[in-house]
Formats: structure tokens, sequence, C-alpha cells
């Protein structure tokens, strides 16, 4: 049984259709790139899953557990929606980071929240720091976000989405708002989840690494998976014209 299980996803904003019929699924420990332009749904996907939007046709089932069920959304309250989140930990391009909060205070936040047991609140720190030391920055855990470089403002929101244990990474671009030097910082860390086993969607613009990191790489183009299967067979020898003229533009560096 696939842990993720996406079916049929549509969404609309107004009379423009944002996502037509998507449909994947996605085992434990593997890891998906979605690529594709600007504009072509990837990441209203990504806030999908994450209950950011509300699909208007689908179903998301999480260990064949369901989450989302277009005929059935009427019911779900807020609480409900709030938990079932947790299953999803969400990456943004531009960090998010709380500007008035530490690294460490930013990661430990949502578990603090949560754990109204006070004496928990150590453990949920130690948990932090932890996964900020897995982040390469044990000697940043006291540093505000306009203290730390770009690169590092994302890997805290890394370890902040892996905090809560979820079941499925995402990230939206991670590397769109820093430089090359700062990139290859960003790429290393989501490198290391791979050979992890994390379970991850990742929407990225670089090609090189999505063949080289991911597993399986969705083709997205308005609003449709246009192909879709292991990694290196997408990325060099794709089968759908389509594919190759989006692939065309990116020359191996």
């Amino acid at each position: 049984m696939a842990l993720l299980e996406v079916r049929e996803m549509e969404k609309r904003f107004g009379s423009t259709q944002v996502l037509g019929g998507i449909s994947f699924s996605l085992e434990e420990g593997k890891a998906l790139a979605v690529i594709g332009s600007s504009g072509s749904g990837k990441t209203t996907l990504l806030r999908c899953l994450n209950f950011l939007e509300t699909p208007d046709r689908g179903l998301i089932k999480v260990k064949g557990e369901t989450l989302f069920d277009a005929d059935d959304k009427a019911s779900y309250s807020e609480e409900a929606i709030r938990q079932k989140r947790l299953h999803f930990g969400l990456v943004f391009q531009n960090f998010n980071l709380f500007p008035q909060y530490t690294a460490l205070e930013n990661v430990a936040l949502a578990g603090k929240l949560r754990e109204k047991d006070k004496g928990k609140w150590k453990e949920i720190e130690e948990r932090g720091r932890a996964l900020l030391g897995q982040m390469g920055l044990s000697q940043r855990t006291g540093h505000y976000p306009h203290e730390l470089s770009g690169g590092q403002q994302q890997r805290v929101a890394i370890a902040r989405a892996l905090a809560l244990s979820p079941d499925v990474l995402c990230f939206d671009e991670p590397t769109s708002a820093l430089d090359p030097e700062l990139t290859n910082e960003v790429l290393r860390v989501i490198r290391s989840l791979a050979q992890q086993k994390t379970t991850m969607i990742i929407v990225t613009h670089e090609m090189a690494f999505a063949r080289d990191v991911a597993d399986e790489v969705i083709f997205m183009d308005e609003g449709a998976i246009v192909e879709q299967g292991p990694a290196r067979q997408v990325i060099e020898s794709p089968s759908q014209e389509r594919t190759r003229q989006f692939l065309s533009r990116y020359q191996e560096t």
C-alpha cells in the first residue's frame, strides 16, 4: 500500500482550472520531484495536500486513511483540518520564519502550541536542538532570522517542518530565493534526507538535482500531469514531446 494516494484532484480559482484530475501515489521512504513551468499548478498541488487550499474534487489518503474526500468536505471542521495538516510538513520558498523568535524557538513553537503540559516543553526543545544539529546549525540555535544567511534560514525552516514528524515532507522550490552558493547548502540537506529515506515531495527547478535525488518525477503542464516515471528516465529520456520541450531549456552544468 502506498503511503500517499491522490486521486482525481481538481482545483479552480474562479473560472480558471489550476489542477485538472491530478492522480499519483508515493511509497514510504521515496522522494518525488515535481517539475514544470511557472503557473503549471505545482504550488497549488502542495497547498492542497497541506490543506492550505481546498480541492474542488478528489481524494487524499495517507496510510490508507482518507484525509480528504471532496464529496464530504463540508463536514470538516477547522480542528479536523489542523489535525490532517500534521501528516504533512511544508517548507516554503521564502522561509516564512517568525522574525521575533530564535531559530530554536521557531522550530519548537508548533510542538509547544500542541502540548499543554509545559513539563514536556524541554523535550520538545531538545528535539529542536537535535534537528538544528542535523541541519548543521548547532551554533545558531539562539540566533534570530535576520542574523542568519538565506541558506541557514531555509535549513531552520526544514528543521521546523520535521519537528512534528510528518508522514510526508513537502518542499516548494526551496532554493528559488537563494544564490548558487546557498542553494548548494540546502540541496545537500535535502539529499541527506533522501538518503535517510525521508518521504518527500519536492517542487524544484533544479533538474540535475531532481534526476539524481528523486526516485520518481512528475512533469506538470497547465494543471495536468503530462508525464511521470523514474526520475532519470523522465529527465534524460522523456517520452512526451511537451516534456522534451520543457527540459530543452535546461543545460547540464
